[in-house]
C-alpha cells in the first residue's frame, strides 16, 4: 500500500505546478487563472526509494459566489480526511490571505502530519517573506518554488520520514484477493452484499492497511477470496451520500492491494469518463480486470443489445482489451453467481508461469512472422527472453537496442504471447534489455549446450 498525500490551498497559489514538480508529469492543468483545478488528481511519486500517492484538490473559496465553490471543499474535506499527510501550500509572493486562516484551522484539527509549504520562494535571498507566515502559529514554513525547483528535496526528505510504514495484512497465498470498484451508485454495495449473502460462507474479517477497512473473507465454490476493503462501502450507515460521491482514493487503495478487480459499471446509464478513469487505475497497476455491466435488469431488451453495449465499452476500454465482460444484476442476482467462476479463470492465468523454452519458441516464431524494423540502419536483433515474476506474468526480452523497440511492436509482440500461451485474460508486462553478445533466436540452445559440456 502507498501512502497517500493531500496538497490543498487557496486559488492560484500554485498547487498544481507544485503537483507536477514532484509527480515529474504535466498531468495538473496550469493557468494563471483561479479555479482551474476542480476535480482531484491523483500521481504516483517514488523519492529516495519511497513511494506515495499525491493528489492535487482544487481552490478552497470560502463563500459561493463560485458555482463550484461547495462541491470543491467537500472535495478537499475528503481529500485530507482520507490522506496519510496533507500539505497547505501558502502563496509566498502575494503574502497571507484571510482564506490561508481558515484553512490552518481546519487542518490544525486532523490528526495526521501536516506540512507547511511557501511556495513561490525562488531563492535564499527571498526566504524573508518566511516572517509574515509565523504571525499564523506555522512553526516550520517550508520555503519552496514549484516553477523552479528551490527548496523541493529538502521538502521531500522530512515528508517521506513522516509518511506511515506499508502493512500488508497475513492472507495466504492461495486466497485470491478481490476488490470491487467503481463510481458511486453503480450498484458496488448491492454487489457485495448479494455476494456475502446467506448462500456464501463469511469465514472472517481481516483488518486491511487501510483506516476503517476490513476484508471479508468468502469461501465460493470451495475457493476462499479476500474482497479487499469493502467495509466503507457496505456499511451505508457510516458513509454520507456526499462522502460517498467521492470514493476515488478508495479505490486507489483497494487496487493496490488486489488481484482481481471488478469493475462496476451502470449499464442503465451507459458508461461514462468516470468508469473508464477508475478502470485506467485498475490497468496501470496491473490487476487482472473484469468489467460487470450492472443493472442489466434495467436495460430496455432489444435484438443485438448485449452485443451493441459490449462494443461500445470494448471502445471506451481499449487498454483492457483482455478484461473479460459480464451483464449482470446484483438487485435480482442474474448472473451474479458466474463472476467468481471468472474470477478464477482470469486468477488462474494473472499467477501463471510459462517456461523459458515454450517462450522463446513464441517469440522466435512472431519474429519471423513480422521481422523487428531496423535502428539507425541496423537490424534490431532479439537474442532471447525469459518470464521474471507473475501477478501479472512480467517477461524480459534481451535485445541490442532496447529504446528502438516501438511500442506496435511491443504490442505485436505482447498479443503474440497472449495468444500462443493462452494468456487472452490478463495483463502482460514486457521488458527490453540490453543484451551483448551474438546469441539469437535459433543458436542459443546451440551455444547453451556448449557451456556445459
Amino acid at each position: 500500500m502507498k501512502p497517500i498525500v493531500a496538497v490543498v490551498g487557496r486559488p492560484n497559489v500554485g498547487k498544481s505546478t507544485f503537483f507536477n514538480r514532484i509527480t515529474r508529469t504535466r498531468d495538473a492543468l496550469v493557468d494563471n487563472l483561479p479555479g482551474v483545478t476542480r476535480d482531484r488528481i491523483y500521481g504516483d511519486v517514488n523519492w529516495d526509494e519511497t513511494e506515495f500517492i499525491l493528489v492535487d484538490t482544487g481552490g478552497f473559496i470560502q463563500g459561493d459566489r463560485d458555482p463550484f465553490a461547495g462541491p470543491i471543499r467537500i472535495q478537499i474535506q475528503q481529500a485530507m480526511a482520507d490522506a496519510d499527510a496533507v500539505v497547505l501550500l501558502l502563496d509566498g509572493k502575494n503574502g497571507i490571505s484571510p482564506f490561508d486562516a481558515d484553512l490552518i484551522g481546519m487542518v490544525r484539527a486532523l490528526d495526521k502530519p501536516v506540512f507547511y509549504a511557501v511556495n513561490k520562494i525562488d531563492d535564499a535571498a527571498k526566504e524573508d517573506r518566511l516572517h509574515d507566515f509565523y504571525d499564523l502559529g506555522i512553526d516550520h514554513p517550508y520555503p519552496v518554488s514549484a516553477e523552479h525547483g528551490y527548496g523541493i528535496s529538502d521538502f521531500l526528505d522530512d515528508l517521506i520520514r513522516a509518511l506511515p510504514q506499508p502493512e500488508i495484512p497475513a492472507v495466504s497465498e492461495d486466497v485470491i484477493r478481490v476488490a470491487v470498484v467503481g463510481k458511486p451508485n453503480a450498484g458496488k454495495s448491492s454487489l457485495i452484499n448479494r455476494i456475502l449473502g446467506q448462500d456464501r460462507l463469511v469465514v472472517s474479517d481481516l483488518p486491511g492497511t487501510t483506516r476503517d477497512a476490513v476484508d471479508s473473507l468468502c469461501n465460493i465454490d470451495g475457493r476462499t477470496y479476500s474482497l479487499v476493503d469493502t467495509a466503507g462501502i457496505r456499511r451505508k450507515s457510516k458513509v454520507s451520500l456526499k462522502i460517498e460521491k467521492f470514493s476515488i482514493i478508495k479505490a486507489l487503495h483497494s487496487l493496490e492491494r488486489c488481484d482481481v478487480a471488478l469493475v462496476v459499471i451502470d449499464a442503465h446509464e451507459g458508461i461514462t469518463d468516470q468508469d473508464v478513469t477508475i478502470a485506467g487505475y485498475a490497468h496501470e497497476r496491473g490487476c487482472g480486470c473484469i468489467l460487470l455491466l450492472n443493472k442489466w435488469d434495467l436495460v430496455e431488451k432489444e435484438p443485438g443489445v448485449s452485443r451493441k453495449f459490449t462494443e461500445a465499452v470494448r471502445m471506451e476500454t481499449k487498454f483492457l482489451n483482455y478484461a473479460p465482460i459480464l451483464t449482470i444484476s446484483a438487485m435480482t442476482g442474474q448472473r451474479v453467481p458466474k463472476i467468481f467462476k471468472q474470477v478464477a479463470a482470469v486468477y488462474q492465468q494473472y499467477a501463471s508461469r510459462i517456461g523459458t523454452g515454450q517462450l522463446n519458441r513464441i517469440l522466435q516464431k512472431a519474429l519471423l512472422q513480422n521481422e523487428p524494423p531496423l535502428h539507425k540502419g541496423k537490424r534490431l536483433r532479439f537474442y532471447y527472453a525469459t518470464q521474471v515474476s507473475t501477478k501479472p506474468p512480467t517477461f524480459v526480452c534481451f535485445v541490442n537496442y532496447p529504446e528502438a523497440v516501438h511500442f506496435s511492436y511491443k504490442r505485436y509482440l505482447t498479443n503474440q504471447i497472449r495468444n500462443q500461451a493462452g494468456l487472452t485474460e490478463t495483463p502482460l508486462r514486457i521488458l527490453f534489455r540490453q543484451r551483448t553478445g551474438r546469441i539469437e533466436f535459433g543458436n542459443w540452445k546451440k551455444e547453451k549446450k556448449k557451456k556445459r559440456r
